[in-house]
Order: structure tokens, then C-alpha cells, then sequence
């Protein structure tokens, strides 16, 4: 059995990685394709757990501690979700997973991107078939998160209420380590609408997906 493709959606804040993640995901159950949407932090049960404490919880969580939670979340989600699914033939696509550790916890908190990967090399191997960055300035992912949040709409996390330049490191970050893994990385301009995006996705969702790769979980 070929093992599943291992996808994974990263980006800054109101980037609109998740929106394309499910567009994408839709994409490819209707051509037939066994696909597995999930997310970091909370892919699992522990997951959910230590996302609300990293994102909604009242504590202070010190860098050091919120980068080892990311990595125990990520490795229980390794272990119980992911490769089992890539294991079966599924598609298995992931909103974050350990690019965001090197730009938020590496760059954006300062604990240095080459720890965050001496951490992973460890404890969470596992290194995407093909990851998408939605990049677009931060200023206009801001004024997304901003639009979204509200009375009766989403509560804005603790990432989002980071300063701005935290953002700026993030994103500087996210681009470096694209323009150094440019095999693995695709960088699709996120600015414009979803449609506009979406339509740059799928012209690489088929190259990726094209016969002879990964193509198990297809039915029929």
C-alpha cells in the first residue's frame, strides 16, 4: 500500500490557511481521494486540551514551556493521528504543524529556530510531503482577524494580541524557511480573495496528487 500525502497550511495570523485547507480538502474527497483534515495544537483529545490552555487560558505560559506543549502536542499527534492515516493511503492535511514551532516559538518568541529543530529532529521526524505558505503583509491579516472577532463571532486568541512586530518576525521567518526548502514549500499570495487563492492551490493540488503519486486512498 503507498503511503498517504502528508499536506500541511501555514501562515501568520488571518492568512486564510484554514479556509483553503477545507477548500482543499473538499477538492479532493470529490476526485475520489480519502483525506484527513486536522489541526495544531489539538489534533487529539490531549491536543484539544493544551490548545485551550496555549491559546484561551488566563495563565502567562513561559516561551520555553509553550514550545515544549507545541511538541508534546505534535508528538502525541504523530503517534495517534497522522501516521496512522498516512499508514492506510489517506491524504492527511494539517493546518500548522512544525513550521509555525520555528516561526512563532523560534522567531516570534526569540528561542532561536535551530532549537526548535534539534527538538523536532527528537521527537517529531515526520517532514511534509508539501507545505503551503499563505503569505500577505500582516497588516492586512490583522485587519482580517480584527473583522472576524467581536460580540458573537470568534474570541481573538493570545497570538493574535501579540504586538505587531511579533507578526513581522513570524512571516520573515515563514519566507525564510521557504525560500530554503523550496522543494517542500509552495508560497501563495494570500491578499487577494478566497477564489483568487484557492485557484493557485489547485493548480498544484493536481501536480501533487497526479497519477503514479500517492494516489491509494482513491476510490473507484
Amino acid at each position: 500500500m503507498t503511503r498517504g500525502l502528508f499536506v500541511t497550511f501555514e501562515g501568520i495570523e488571518g492568512c486564510g490557511k484554514t479556509t483553503q485547507l477545507n477548500r482543499a480538502a473538499d477538492w479532493l474527497r470529490a476526485r475520489g481521494y480519502a483525506v484527513l483534515t486536522t489541526r495544531e495544537p489539538g489534533g487529539t483529545a490531549l491536543g484539544k486540551r493544551i490548545r485551550h490552555a496555549l491559546l484561551h487560558a488566563r495563565q502567562n505560559v513561559e516561551a520555553g514551556a509553550e514550545l515544549l506543549l507545541m511538541v508534546g502536542d505534535r508528538r502525541q499527534h504523530l503517534f495517534e493521528t497522522i501516521e496512522p492515516a498516512l499508514a492506510a493511503g489517506t491524504a492527511v492535511l494539517c493546518d500548522r504543524y512544525a513550521d509555525s514551532s520555528r516561526a512563532y516559538q523560534g522567531a516570534g518568541r526569540g528561542l532561536g529556530e535551530a532549537a526548535v529543530d534539534e527538538l523536532h529532529r527528537r521527537w517529531c521526524p515526520r517532514v511534509p510531503d508539501r507545505t503551503y505558505l499563505f503569505d500577505c503583509p500582516v497588516e492586512v491579516a490583522l485587519l482580517r482577524v480584527a473583522e472576524r472577532s467581536g460580540p458573537g463571532r470568534e474570541k481573538i486568541d493570545k497570538f493574535e494580541r501579540e504586538e505587531i512586530a511579533f507578526h513581522r518576525r513570524v512571516r520573515t521567518a515563514y519566507r525564510r524557511r521557504a525560500r530554503k526548502e523550496p522543494r517542500r514549500f509552495r508560497i501563495l499570495d494570500a491578499k487577494g480573495t478566497s477564489d483568487a487563492v484557492f485557484a493557485r492551490l489547485e493548480r498544484d493540488l493536481e501536480a501533487l496528487f497526479a497519477p503514479g503519486r500517492g494516489r491509494t486512498g482513491k476510490r473507484g
